[in-house]
């Protein structure tokens, strides 16, 4: 996977948690009351910032557990520590591990983990594994209602961005098609390539359009015999090296920081734009809750989504605008991806891995 996740992997993570038994890599604190907990996180007070800030100091560090990339996470890392004097204890891993961390340690009774930041599929898992629970935020008011699910338990402070990426030595601009339809012209055999693990972007796409309407785009799609990679990152540097002069699952994310680095490399929101969301959550029983939830809070404050936007990742929040709120998407079901996984991977890898 990327800086992410891989996607595609959700059997095997859920297989992974119940065989996954190791040491965590830190002493956890035992279980802390979630009752007590609950009361930190749905405070709605006068107070509340000036409580969650003066004891969110008082316990003096927040775990972070996240697949945001170390060269985002790490500068939003170091932000809240400036900001707040509190320490970011970070652990980055793919959005896999980062599960399957989460589940082990509280299958053992150790809970070291304050805030879990990374994709949505992961975190319904979490949801269904009952290590989240609802938090109040005076922020939630700035995101849109796909953000938050109905249970409350995690809010979307990013969205990735499915795009076409393409070499700007090999491809002119001007020569992309309006539509992912446009890609099936021969003049584009031997030139596109998508990433091995995509599934959930085919998914949504199928359910978009209808079955039957779906089914036969893929089929033709897997006709051209699309150059597979596994990773996004691997896939928007095979791009911009000029390997693969065009990417049909782009994460517009990669391509806009190889593209600020100065790399022949630029991205188009072809139509129909996949979104998938990532988001943050707070441990049920975070060790430190009150510097959980102020994390929580900077990630989607207006400060924390201009960061975001400011590292080239898209943040969720309406009252930031940048280049990828220009364009119409289709958001991925986090829900639908965690329970037809199964079905969708098996078709994927019928038509795009086992050729």
């Amino acid at each position: 996977m990327n800086t992410h996740r891989e996607t595609g992997a959700l059997t095997s993570i859920a297989i992974g948690i119940a065989l996954f038994a190791v040491v965590a890599w830190s002493v956890a604190a035992p279980a802390p009351a979630a009752e007590k907990n609950q009361g930190v996180f749905s405070y709605q007070g006068a107070d509340r910032q000036q409580r969650l800030i003066e004891n969110a100091k008082r316990e003096g560090t927040v775990v972070v557990y996240t697949s945001l990339a170390t060269t985002e996470s790490k500068p939003v890392a170091a932000a809240f520590e400036k900001k707040y004097g509190i320490k970011v204890d970070l652990w980055r891993a793919i959005s896999e591990k980062v599960v399957q961390r989460a589940v082990s340690e509280a299958r053992a009774n150790r809970f070291a983990v304050d805030v879990i930041e990374t994709n949505g599929p992961e975190l319904e898992m979490l949801v269904r594994e009952k290590l989240l629970t609802s938090f109040h935020s005076p922020y939630i008011a700035d995101f849109p209602p796909f953000a938050l699910p109905a249970h409350h338990q995690w809010i979307s402070d990013r969205l990735t961005f499915f795009v076409v990426g393409y070499n700007t030595d090999r491809v002119k601009r001007e020569e992309l098609p309006k539509t992912y339809e446009g890609f099936l012209d021969p003049k584009w055999k031997d030139r596109i390539g998508i990433e091995a693990t995509d599934a959930e972007w085919m998914a949504t796409l199928i359910k978009l359009w209808g079955q039957d309407k779906g089914m036969d785009y893929f089929r033709k799609l897997a006709a051209m015999q699309p150059d597979v990679r596994k990773g996004h990152v691997l896939l928007a540097e095979l791009i911009a090296a000029g390997e693969i002069p065009v990417g049909l699952t782009t994460y517009h994310a990669n391509a806009e920081s190889l593209k600020r680095k100065g790399g022949p490399i630029d991205w188009a929101p072809v139509e129909p734009v996949v979104a998938r969301p990532q988001g943050v959550a707070v441990a049920k029983n975070a060790p430190h809750p009150h510097a959980a939830l102020l994390f929580a809070d900077f990630l989607i404050s207006p400060e924390g989504q201009e960061l975001f936007q400011s590292l080239g990742r898209s943040p969720a929040s309406l009252k930031v605008k940048g280049n990828t709120n220009t364009f119409k998407y289709t958001m991925v079901d986090p829900v639908t991806v965690l329970d037809e996984s199964e079905k969708w991977e098996k078709i994927w890898n019928e038509l795009f891995i086992k050729r």
